[in-house]
């Protein structure tokens, strides 16, 4: 037997088309773009999404994703 595949879906993130893996949530989704969760907000097609709901957003094709990086400085 082959190795199993993984299908992918495009989005879009930061301006910026992207493949990621499907049927992902918003969480998972940031965990393979290799973003801190901890120091970003994130806008799901235009509407920020509540980190609290981050592990039950499904990220769809197509999808708009908005990623706001914190950053400290003084």
């Amino acid at each position: 037997m082959g190795a199993a595949t993984t299908k992918t879906i495009q989005i879009v993130v930061n301006g910026q088309v992207r493949e990621v893996p499907e049927a992902r949530s918003l969480s998972e989704t940031l965990a393979f773009l290799d973003v801190d969760p901890s120091r970003v907000a994130i806008e799901l097609d235009r509407v920020i999404v509540n980190r609290a709901a981050w592990n039950q957003v499904r990220v769809d094709a197509g999808a708009a994703l908005e990623i706001v990086q914190f950053v400290g400085g003084g």
